[in-house]
């Protein structure tokens, strides 16, 4: 083994076997071997001499075991997931899975050497031979000379698709003399500039912020779909060289599950027009068995099991078996080590924490056992000694041991049960740019909020040519057909509209004061919500509770035992909570993510911190089925700990809730779980400390106020599944103690995604396979009336199935009854409703299939989709629409998103952009989602972001508007097409361009523009230098400003106010060119002084002359808010 000396070196029998393969005298078979040690055992063949080796095993639970077992000792293996087998033809499909196969064949065949670990199904699969493989990847040198169009055409070929922007793997795209291409099997996509047929440069780019990045060498794209690949040959044709190793996991099992997948796609394909070439798309089990019997395979068996056509030229015994297992019982480990110890056994016992393998053998020396961890920083590992325990970093799922040897291994699984291990993360850096703009996905036909005019529609971009002058106008229609043109240097006047609910808004009439009307009241409630928040916040700091300690050892003990690995924003929300607890102030921190996020570990720890000081904790769920799941996790993780935990809920007889509220008024239960009915009147507690709800928005009015009543004097802790827009995180930010958790974690299983007409076999199909490797399904169809017909359908057609049904309007105790048969297993498939959205975390659901997806919004598809693929297994979503209907344009529209939504692309950015909305209306509450609804989400989020600045002293208080400065210029100012072809694109930048503010903004969008798109013509020179101008006559308030070619006037606004003691200084610099009017309004005429004839010269002296006008501005006054202490202002300085 790699990471420590191999035992096995001392056994005749191991030395014998190796030399048979050293001699290519295989297939050798060795039996007697546990599950718990095949993967040491695969590890420690694989030193010998075979650069490349394959394990293969029965199914892809067992794969990802041995994985994890072999990267336990030191290797590095890849998974080689199976192609989906099912023969029916699906719209689109999501192509993760397929990336990564393509990728892991490219490693091998191009090195010749790794370690892969596949199942049975994945070897079944037809794939073309690895040398025409590696002949169809096209090969571009920073060196090279490329014809574009031929290029494209190549790309086209190899199944890339052509897009307007590259934002995923197999896209690529054209503008100009720009190629963007992202591999398939690539970490980045690569940005290709041309000279001719010359590249200019070639560099790799952020697909988020479309920036690049650093230069790129050489590139190498391989085809990126396997279906345009075809072949005869199977992946094992990949390891049939002297060099490969072929390592069988339980040879008969794996002849048993390939005849298993034969007839299953068989019988899949039969009837169908393609069966011929369906039978013709898999190697046969016969066929592939008879290539796995090379001399270089060695079969691993439990038992001594003979295949009767599998020739085995050696056989060999060795004796390797399962360790018992001690969960919990310390003791009893106690008793092992030390009959190990007695009869001079080397014990290696791993541990996925360092601290804790640290720590474990602290705690063994103390019971004078001879125990040592190695340092860090140690290059060697020791060899564990005869009569000691060796204790390492790793992980491992089962320990085993080799009698002969006097060798045991233990995982920590043993010891405390099953666990999974920590991994080190990176974690993602959001940078400037990365944000994502509801503009951008705005579609001729969608409703949008212009600020002065109100609702209307978007009816597309239009270039206007007046005076020889050109310009693109956004064209808005409003009621009565009136239309109206926006200058696409003001877009950041308009807003997409959108809401939680996919209502229909009214339209308003051009010059009718009904906008005004709107807008003054939502304001007047904005300020009113965002005055409450800021006050509730001051008197907060003002109020003096628990100054709670540092952590403790039990504290960092407690977090060391979680079982994954934290995500950035999980270890930055887990700091925050201890901070508001250790500053003594009454904590009211909100955590919004995702349902698997790691919102009740940031609940758990936090409880654990407050329990340690005597204090007790309420944690208030909105129903029974989530109090009895989040009694299950409380109990599971603090079970090694002293902590007392109960629940308190309709599943509980009268008299144990009785024993139970008598414990909790007495102190002797430290965490009480439980929904509504822990807000009665009966409920004492003896010290409370936390209050953790979750999904505070379910509960009635009366818990709510109730909840409110007991916020003044006790920390509470709100988590929520819905997600909420970074935009309205930042307008809280400072008055509101929120934590976002956007980060999903880590090695969480791509959701395999269909889009496909509705089928009655393929959802026999999908639902049988599931259940085949042990899992459970979701059946989502929103007519409740059809429940029960749908589950007696497939009650009939799946007579080894147990179905059930379940929807909101049932009896809330067999709704609850359904659930938890659902949750423990006992119900095989459940027909439901939405009801499944949000909530349960259900880790053995990996297959769900939605019924008419074509009438879900995408949010909820995106919410149900989530549902699935929450463990190590992959999951499967089929999104099914009625056969042969004639779609409405919105359903088809729809659909059409649906298909885009199968990969990471702007589907995925609008179902969340939804999803954020309604977590919006959660956080602040019904009366204001009324609000957000009239004048829509972005307008609402920029008056609320407003109100909080002035109320902080961040911004001008409300009687000074702000000045809307327009910008007229005797120059074309406009994206050219030949320069950004994509309407969507355009937008993108007009919105990004409006908002330019300073010389730092427009220098970072002209290095973005040149490095997407090339060099920027004049037109865009213009549109970057009036945006500019734009920026800084606002800030000096100034109204209008007109630009022509010899000359430039300034209207000042009313409410201007400018140092009038600086102003002959600098009219004296401007000698003559520089004029003022002093009347009200003032205004300034500035004449040409350059003598250049460029178009945009006059722009830059009108630039020129308003950074001057800045110095002439007033000294401004800032809000300081101090912890516990009353505002105050304090002078600029």
């Amino acid at each position: 083994m790699s990471r420590f000396r191999n035992p096995l070196q001392a056994l005749d029998v191991y030395r014998a076997l190796t030399e048979k393969l050293r001699r290519r005298e295989g297939p050798v078979l060795v039996s007697g071997l546990a599950d718990a040690a095949k993967g040491q055992f695969a590890e420690a063949l694989g030193d010998y001499r075979y650069p490349l080796k394959l394990l293969v095993t029965y199914d892809e639970v067992r794969a990802r075991e041995l994985q994890e077992d072999l990267q336990s000792f030191g290797a590095d293996p890849l998974l080689y997931p199976a192609k989906d087998l099912l023969f029916f033809a699906a719209d689109v499909r999501s192509n993760e899975l397929s990336a990564l196969r393509i990728d892991i064949r490219r490693r091998i065949a191009e090195s010749g050497s790794g370690f892969v670990v596949t199942t049975i199904d994945a070897l079944m699969d037809k794939l073309e031979a690895p040398e025409r493989f590696l002949r169809r990847c096209l090969r571009i040198a920073a060196s090279d000379r490329l014809q574009l169009g031929e290029t494209a055409k190549k790309l086209a070929a190899l199944g890339y698709e052509r897009t307007a922007e590259v934002d995923g793997r197999g896209q690529f795209s054209v503008r100009g003399g720009i190629l963007d291409v992202f591999p398939v099997t690539g970490d980045a996509p690569v940005r290709i500039e041309l000279w001719d047929d010359e590249i200019d440069s070639m560099r790799y780019f952020d697909a988020e912020t479309q920036r690049s990045t650093e230069p790129a060498e050489e590139i190498r794209i391989y085809p990126a779909q396997e279906e345009l690949l075809g072949g005869s040959d199977s992946f094992l044709r990949y390891f049939s060289g002297d060099n490969s190793l072929l390592i069988l996991d339980e040879p008969a099992r794996l002849r048993e599950r390939a005849r298993e997948v034969e007839r299953e796609y068989l019988e899949s394909a039969a009837g169908k027009a393609e069966s011929q070439q369906a039978a013709e798309a898999i190697v046969t089990a016969d066929l592939l068995f008879e290539d796995l019997q090379s001399s270089r395979t060695v079969c691993l068996a439990g038992l001594d099991t003979r295949l009767p056509d599998f020739k085995i030229r050696s056989e060999f015994s060795i004796a390797a078996k399962s360790v018992a297992s001690f969960p919990g019982n310390f003791d009893l480990l106690l008793e092992d080590l030390r009959r190990y110890r007695r009869e001079r056994w080397a014990v290696i016992l791993m541990t996925p924490s360092r601290t804790r393998a640290r720590r474990l053998a602290e705690n063994l020396r103390s019971y004078e056992l001879s125990a040592y961890c190695p340092d860090e920083g140690d290059i060697e590992l020791p060899a564990a000694e005869p009569g000691s325990i060796l204790l390492l970093q790793g992980k491992l799922h089962r320990g085993f041991e080799y009698p002969l040897l006097r060798f045991a291994l233990l995982a920590e699984s043993d010891l405390f049960g099953r666990r999974k291990e920590k991994k080190p993360r990176k974690r993602k850096t959001e940078q400037a740019g990365s944000r994502i703009s509801a503009l951008s996905e705005l579609s001729v036909g969608d409703y949008v909020v212009h600020e002065e005019n109100g609702l209307g529609i978007y009816r597309g971009v239009e270039k206007i040519e007046t005076d020889g002058v050109a310009r693109d106008y956004i064209k808005i229609e409003y009621k009565d057909g009136d239309n109206f043109y926006v200058p696409a240097t003001r877009l950041d006047a308009i807003q997409k509209y959108a809401s939680a609910e996919a209502v229909v808004p009214k339209l308003n009439r051009l010059g009718s004061p009904e906008w005004s009307r709107t807008k003054t009241r939502v304001k007047r409630a904005v300020r009113e919500i965002a005055k409450e928040l800021v006050t509730l916040y001051a008197a907060r700091l003002k109020e003096k509770g628990h100054r709670y300690g540092p952590d403790t050892v039990w504290q960092t003990e407690f977090e060391e035992l979680f079982p994954y690995a934290e995500t950035g924003d999980q270890l930055q929300a887990i700091a925050d909570v201890k901070e508001d607890l250790e500053e003594g102030k009454i904590m009211d921190r909100l955590v919004c993510g995702d349902v698997g996020y790691g919102k009740t570990e940031i609940a758990l720890r936090a409880a654990f911190k407050v329990v340690q000081e005597g204090y007790q904790v309420v944690f208030l769920v909105p129903t029974t089925i989530l109090a009895q799941q989040h009694y299950n996790n409380f109990s599971q993780r603090l079970k090694d700990f002293p902590v007392r935990i109960d629940l308190l809920c309709r599943f509980r007889s009268a008299a144990e809730q009785k024993k139970t509220l008598a414990d909790f008024s007495r102190g002797t239960v430290d965490i009480l779980i439980g929904t509504h009915r822990v807000l009665s009147k009966d409920i004492k507690p003896h010290k409370l400390g936390l209050l953790i709800i979750d999904e505070e928005q379910r509960f009635g009015v009366a818990h709510k106020e109730k909840v409110k009543q007991l916020r003044k004097d006790v920390n509470v802790l709100t988590l929520s599944a819905t997600p909420i827009p970074r935009t309205l995180h930042m307008s809280l930010a400072g008055i509101r103690e929120l934590s976002v958790l956007s980060e999903p974690p880590q090695d969480r299983q791509p959701v395999q995604t269909y889009v496909m007409e509705q089928n009655p076999a393929i959802v026999r199909e999908a639902v049988q396979r599931e259940l085949n490797r042990g899992g459970q399904v979701y059946y989502v169809c929103n007519k409740i009336s059809r429940l029960p017909e749908i589950a007696a359908k497939l009650a009939a057609e799946l007579p080894d199935a147990e179905v059930a049904y379940a929807h909101g309007k049932m009896q809330e105790r067999e709704l609850e009854r359904i659930m938890l048969d659902f949750m423990n297993g006992e119900i095989d498939v459940l027909v439901t409703t939405t009801i499944i959205e949000t909530g349960l975390d259900i880790p053995n659901v990996n297959t769900i299939i939605i019924e008419q997806a074509d009438r879900f919004g995408l949010s909820q598809l995106y919410q149900l989709r989530g549902r699935v693929g929450r463990s190590s297994r992959i999951g499967y979503a089929f999104l099914l629409y009625q056969r042969g209907k004639l779609l409405r344009e919105e359903a088809e529209k729809r659909l059409r998103a649906i298909r885009e939504f199968t990969e990471l692309g702007s589907g995925i950015r609008i179902a969340m952009r939804d999803l954020e909305i309604r977590g919006a209306g959660n956080v602040l509450g019904a009366e204001q989602h009324g609000h957000m609804q009239a004048v829509g989400y972005d307008l609402y989020c920029k008056l609320l972001n407003q109100a909080v600045r002035r109320l902080t002293g961040q911004e001008a208080a409300e009687e000074e508007e702000t000045v809307r400065a327009t910008v007229e210029a005797e120059a074309s100012a406009y994206i050219p097409d030949s320069y950004v072809k994509s309407e969507e694109q355009k937008l993108d930048l007009y919105q990004r361009i409006a908002l330019i503010q300073n010389e730092e903004d427009e220098r970072e969008m002209q290095d973005e523009l040149i490095d997407r798109f090339g060099d920027m013509p004049i037109e865009v020179t213009n549109l970057l230098l009036i945006a500019r101008i734009r920026a800084v006559a606002e800030k000096v308030r100034a109204s209008e400003v007109k630009v022509k070619r010899e000359s430039a006037r300034i209207t000042m606004s009313e409410t201007a106010v400018l140092d009038t003691e600086k102003l002959p200084a600098l009219l004296s610099d401007y000698a003559g060119h520089l004029s003022v009017r002093p009347a009200r309004p003032v205004e300034f005429l500035l004449t040409k002084q350059s003598a250049r004839r460029a178009e945009d010269a006059m722009l830059r002296e009108t630039l020129a002359l308003f950074q001057r006008f800045e110095a002439l501005l007033p000294e401004k006054t800032t809000l300081d808010i101090d912890n516990g202490e009353e505002p105050r202002y304090k002078g600029k300085e």
